[in-house]
């Protein structure tokens, strides 16, 4: 890198971030490319006089003396032809005549020929600047499914030359492709199959959906959550850690006017972060309390591996052997960092504390709130079928006590219509509503005097969703606590369910209770997850139940363009520790997409 561009982000990777449409190879017919021309900005045409039979020299001469006359009579009509632009013509040989340059940038092709009449001085000094380029943030993507979360110049290279262990080809939109190529500093591969053109980003996405080994790029205003985008090395434009201004973005191309819509602006996006069951009674209380670790302990895990596994737990099955892996504090991160972060609070925390050492009636000890609230925490919903475990009045005590630390609630109330309010939360400038439901106990369940959480069903989430909206609402979760414990796959009556939700106007279900990650589905293109696993919880007995995700949306107002879920480990029956996808993530993620056979088409 020179000296003198030493700190330009522009300069990294060895390149110039440059406008790459002003000197892009202009695409032909036959996928052939000319090169432009020296100094006019873009391709000219080469002319080129047919081959003709010798003339007699007086031909000749006379057609020279016709040439020498006209040229004088331009010069005269013409006084100070240069002086409206300034610029100066290369020398002509004597005696001829010659185009300014100025002129043959505008003339293009006709000036190649030596038939073509000159320009007079004002129509030189009328002439328009050509357009500029649009310029467009541009994104590395991939299959929604991919383990990677970033790449880099010198893999885009070694995906083009056939040596990537990771991608057999790059794909690009065709309008798009020669300004991006440009931009890289790359040419198109000369063996067939290495780069394919999409005719528009849906097909893109779509092929890259159909095929795990595809690197792309995409204008970032065309990204969807259908397709996983990458990061730039370290730098990224969605997710909790996305750069907030675009020009500390380096993948910026110039394309042709007309061609890039409105420019993205990472910093009008906002992400949500949702976690699944939190339990803070029981094995979750002896490490937080009597093992003294602390409120805050449970969002202090970093990275962890699986490094063998052992039989049995006293149920049976085979457990891990697990290992710290350092990056301490990086769930906190996230959990801080996302604008708005959510979770199911599967406890009562009533003013009168008892410690359940064993079986499944729950109770939180109310300072242990704070730590929820420190992680940066913002909702809870209480609509699961423990929160009336300490009775009608630990509800309300539970509702007050976690007011006292800034979080919202939804899902539970002094009565029914209490219960189905929505938490009204606020992001970016929208308001987000989230409603939630019980469909496990029913003997919870609040009605028109007595306190409780509120029950699952059409019709009222029908009516819920259509007075959130009508309340100011710009998206609805809704927050189902629902189906089998243990059971990754939804049953029948559960997806009917999941869908009529969608159907209500709801923009997405978030769901919970199985205490195992579940299937994910996209139904009428809405996200519906219908269990994310235990969040922070003692269920050590197995591994599918010491495994979760979580997830991290990335929405641009009030539409979802990016949705990443990120596999976790609990350890020491407290703390989520963030597993690597494309190593022992494998498991949970695979327990996933094996349950979503067929509902999930990214």
């Amino acid at each position: 890198m020179p000296a003198c561009h030493a700190g330009d982000r522009r300069f990294e990777s060895g390149r110039v971030r440059h406008d790459a449409f002003a000197y892009a190879p202009s695409a032909r017919p036959d996928g052939a490319f000319l090169l432009p021309g020296s100094s006019l900005g873009g391709h000219v045409e080469l002319w080129q006089n047919p081959s003709v039979k010798m003339r007699p020299l007086l031909a000749a001469l006379g057609v020279l003396a016709v040439a020498i006359a006209l040229t004088v009579l331009a010069v005269l009509a013409s006084p100070l032809p240069f002086a409206a632009t300034g610029e100066v013509p290369s020398a002509p040989p004597a005696g001829a005549s010659s185009l300014p340059a100025s002129s043959e940038a505008a003339a293009g092709s006709i000036a190649s020929s030596p038939s073509a009449p000159s320009k007079s001085a004002s129509a030189t000094t009328s002439a328009s600047p050509p357009p500029a380029p649009v310029e467009a943030a541009i994104v590395p993507v991939t299959n929604f499914r991919a383990t990677p979360t970033s790449t880099n110049l010198r893999e885009v290279v070694s995906v083009l030359a056939g040596t990537s262990g990771r991608y057999e080809a790059l794909e690009l939109v065709a309008a798009e492709a020669d300004a991006i190529l440009a931009d890289l500093g790359l040419a198109r591969p000369t063996v067939p199959g290495r780069l394919v053109l999409a005719p528009n980003a849906a097909v893109l996405a779509a092929d890259l959906t159909k095929s795990g080994t595809r690197l792309g790029f995409l204008r970032a205003d065309a990204v969807g959550p259908e397709v996983r985008a990458l990061a730039w090395g370290r730098d990224a434009l969605f997710g909790v850690g996305r750069l907030p201004d675009l020009a500390d973005w380096p993948l910026v191309v110039g394309f042709p006017p007309g061609s890039a819509d409105e420019a993205f602006d990472p910093g009008a996006t906002w992400t949500l972060f949702a976690g699944g069951d939190i339990l803070l009674d029981r094995g979750v209380y002896k490490t937080l309390v009597v093992e003294h670790k602390g409120a805050d302990f449970p969002f202090d895990g970093g990275t962890a591996e699986i490094t063998s596994r052992y039989c049995c737990s006293s149920f049976g099955w085979e457990l891990p052997r697990t290992k710290r892996t350092g990056n301490a504090g990086s769930f906190r991160d996230l959990v801080e960092g996302a604008d708005l972060a959510i979770a199911n609070f599967e406890n009562p925390a009533p003013n009168r504390v008892r410690w359940h050492t064993r079986g499944t009636v729950f109770s939180a000890d109310p300072a242990l709130i704070d730590g929820l609230a420190g992680a940066g925490i913002d909702y809870v919903s209480l609509a699961n079928n423990h929160i009336r475990d300490a009775g009608g009045q630990g509800i309300l005590q539970t509702i007050a006590n976690i007011h006292k630390q800034g979080i919202a609630v939804s899902g539970a109330g002094k009565n029914l219509a209490a219960a189905r309010k929505p938490a009204m939360l606020e992001a970016a400038g929208l308001t987000v509503a989230v409603l939630a439901y019980d469909a496990i106990a029913g003997y919870y369940h609040a009605t028109g005097d007595r306190i409780g959480s509120a029950p699952l069903s059409a019709s009222i989430v029908r009516a819920d969703v259509k007075a959130a909206r009508a309340a100011g609402a710009d998206l609805v979760i809704v927050f189902p606590h629902w189906g089998t414990e243990y059971r990754s796959k939804p049953f029948a009556a559960q997806q009917k369910l999941a869908r009529t939700i969608i159907d209500s106007g709801a923009d997405m279900v978030i769901g919970n209770h199985a205490h195992w990650a579940a299937a994910m589905e996209v139904y009428a293109g809405k996200p519906i997850w219908y269990a994310l696993g235990n969040f922070v919880f003692d269920q050590t007995w197995s591994e599918p139940t010491m495994e979760g995700i979580t997830l991290e949306l990335t929405f641009q107002d009030a539409q979802l363009v990016q949705a990443r879920m990120r596999p976790h480990i609990i350890l020491d029956r407290a703390q989520p520790n963030f597993l690597d996808p494309a190593g022992d993530g494998k498991v949970v993620m695979g327990q996933v997409f094996s349950a979503s056979k067929g509902l999930l088409p990214w």
